[in-house]
């Protein structure tokens, strides 16, 4: 699942990030509010998590912006902000809920997934299916024909970026952006490595060839 968190002060958004691609979440960082709003009307996220008190464009407006346009992702707000005011006013604009720092991140990530079950699209949106392959987003459980399939945590999280785009190809620089989030030397080799090691528990023994290397360009999944 995909999650937009906007938040200036980077030692808590290292620390969000970090903790959410653990659980098996892909996740997108701005820290500014004209950056989040830029990611908030022009992708598709699962849930979204803003700061308040943000550079630029404060979090209730980009909030309004969003709804104002129709987007209906249910948001978080993760704020300083105590009074009962601001929660008030943080839920009035459109907000979904709100939490206030300092936080328990076991607790901030009970209430994403709480959000997103409660969220209209999530029926729908939760489990990816790609030919025989099926993979539920909130189980985390992966089957091929059937059979399930242990992966480990990055192996599961490329796996969710490549059929959340199937039928699209994704570069090596797309998935060191979604799936680590640092900057790599680009020659690594750690893409290759994954999608080798991918590869050998979703198509190997199945006799398939769903993950496809674009010689020159990247990878693609599909049952085509």
């Amino acid at each position: 699942m995909r999650i937009l968190l906007v938040e200036d002060d980077q030692t808590i958004a290292n620390y969000i990030v970090k903790g959410l691609q653990e659980a098996g979440f892909c996740v997108e960082h701005a820290s500014n509010g004209k950056e989040g709003l830029h990611f908030a009307v022009n992708e598709t996220f699962d849930a979204a998590i803003f700061d308040l008190m943000l550079p630029e464009l404060d979090g209730l407006s980009i909030i309004a912006e969003m709804r104002g346009k129709g987007i209906a992702t249910p948001v978080l707000i993760l704020s300083a902000r105590q009074s009962v005011d601001d929660k008030i006013s943080g839920l009035q604009t459109g907000a979904d809920d709100y939490l206030t720092k300092p936080f328990s991140f076991a607790e901030l990530q009970v209430r994403v997934q709480a959000l997103i079950r409660r969220s209209s699209a999530t029926p729908a949106s939760s489990v990816l299916e790609v030919g025989d392959l099926k993979l539920d987003r909130f189980t985390r459980e992966v089957q091929h024909a059937g059979q399930q399939i242990m992966l480990q945590a990055k192996e599961y999280a490329l796996l969710v970026y490549l059929m959340s785009n199937a039928g699209r190809v994704v570069t090596k620089t797309m998935i060191l952006d979604h799936i680590w989030e640092y900057s790599f030397d680009p020659q690594t080799n750690v893409v290759e490595v994954l999608v080798h090691r991918l590869r050998n528990k979703v198509d190997k023994p199945f006799g398939t060839n769903l993950i496809r290397t674009i010689r020159g360009v990247g990878y693609v999944l599909s049952a085509q």
